[in-house]
């Protein structure tokens, strides 16, 4: 084994990043085996340098970041600080300064990955980022290595813990949007400000980096449709479960049937209840994967939380400083595909669209007319009516997203049509 230790700065040290330096100190030995050589922690960027981090030594803390991945001694920089700058920045300039980077920041590498590779690539590091997608599930590396002989097609999973968490809790008590949202809170599932996580947009990110991954083409989060989960009501749960599903936002990232573009979404959608994602519950994530020769594979398991997310980051380390050993790098970037990134009107799948509508005769054909007109197949009807007033629930069969957009307009414009209560997509069929 190497005598000389490998080192490693840590910038942050949150939730995840004490989580790391805590491995790092309390595995050492084993880290040292796995790897061939020993593994120091050289400094540790922070915000507040006054606070107790219990195990890491007070002379490695600093709060100038930009000197510690500038001090050329350092082999791994190990990014948990999130967002977009200065992390980026930092980022770059360790590579400039000899050092590979395990990062966790999904928002970063979902909107700047081909340009973070590229400067990979132009100085001769690793960018790995096992951690930025499903916490501690192994994902990343089976898609980009295990499955690199193979043609994937499609890849649908829940990748975040906190919208599952209340869409379950909705599903398991009938509990409404608001009160569920309360328990996430309380119990820490939630944030304060919980937009990232309800309205898609953490899911989005991830949803960039997977298919970009999935089909060797670039995607980036502007690419990604998005609709989050607010509007979803107990009524949606009990429509669901009247048709044998229940509800999840789920991100899909899918070929498109010739396999000549790509689409990538996030949105809620009822999935059946045969389906596996169907009985992930709480805060955990999953992740259904389609492709040529394996068929169908899921990754199951927590996707959030301190040790979790260590643990993923811990796995891009111990790689990392392999390669660093060798004198190699593993994997960088693969778009040779690039294929086109397909608006959200290309997308196809079935629906479930709830309408009130005035309970008088004839306003079945009226419906069923629309839909024809737009070449939206319908597969069932069910109406219920009382006192003039009636609420009519159509489930279709696959449909194009902008063929299902022009004939909910239409339906609007109809004068027996008071209201589109509930629009749901219907995936894993």
């Amino acid at each position: 084994m190497r005598t000389r230790p490998l080192k490693v700065a840590l910038l942050g040290c949150g939730v995840v990043g004490s989580e790391v330096a805590r491995i790092m100190t309390t595995h050492a030995d084993d880290l040292a085996a796995r790897i061939g050589a020993p593994v120091e922690l050289a400094g540790v960027a922070v915000r507040r340098p006054s606070k107790v981090r219990e195990g890491i030594a007070p002379e490695l803390v600093t709060t100038d970041a930009t000197a510690l991945v500038k001090r050329g001694d350092i082999d791994v920089v190990v990014e948990v600080i999130g967002g977009i700058e200065p992390a980026r920045t930092l980022i770059t300039t360790a590579f400039e300064y000899g050092a590979s980077v395990v990062s966790a920041n999904k928002a970063l590498l979902a909107q700047d990955g081909a340009a973070l590779h590229a400067a990979a690539e132009d100085h001769d590091a690793d960018l790995y980022y096992e951690a930025a997608v499903a916490g501690a599930i192994p994902l990343i590396r089976p898609l980009r290595e295990s499955l690199a002989g193979d043609k994937i097609n499609r890849v649908m999973g829940i990748v975040n813990g906190t919208t599952n968490f209340i869409l379950d809790k909705m599903d398991s008590t009938g509990a409404g949007y608001q009160e569920a949202l309360d328990e996430a809170t309380a119990l820490g599932y939630a944030e304060a400000d919980p937009t990232a996580d309800v309205e898609g947009f953490d899911a989005a990110a991830k949803a960039a980096i997977l298919a970009g991954i999935a089909f060797h083409t670039r995607v980036r989060l502007d690419d990604v449709y998005r609709e989050g989960m607010t509007e979803v009501t107990a009524a949606d749960f009990a429509s669901a479960k009247e048709m044998g599903c229940t509800i999840k936002l789920l991100a899909i990232c899918e070929r498109a049937a010739d396999g000549a573009s790509v689409t990538a979404r996030v949105h809620p959608a009822m999935i059946p209840l045969s389906h596996p994602l169907a009985s992930v519950r709480g805060a955990y994530n999953a992740v259904f994967v389609e492709s040529d020769a394996a068929g169908q594979l899921m990754f199951y398991g927590p996707g959030a939380g301190g040790a979790p997310t260590a643990s993923a980051v811990l796995g891009d380390l111990v790689a990392v400083c392999r390669n660093r050993l060798n004198g190699a790098t593993g994997p960088g970037e693969s778009a040779y595909a690039a294929l086109p990134v397909s608006p959200m009107g290309d997308s196809v799948t079935r629906y479930h669209i709830s309408l009130d509508v005035a309970d008088k005769p004839g306003v079945l054909a009226q419906v069923a007319t629309v839909f024809a007109e737009h070449g939206v197949s319908i597969d069932t009807v069910r109406q219920q009516g009382k006192d003039g007033e009636a609420s009519l629930v159509v489930v279709t069969h696959r449909a194009s997203d902008a063929s299902l957009s022009g004939t909910v307009e239409a339906l609007r414009s109809l004068d027996t049509v008071r209201g589109v209560a509930s629009i749901m997509r219907v995936e894993g069929e």
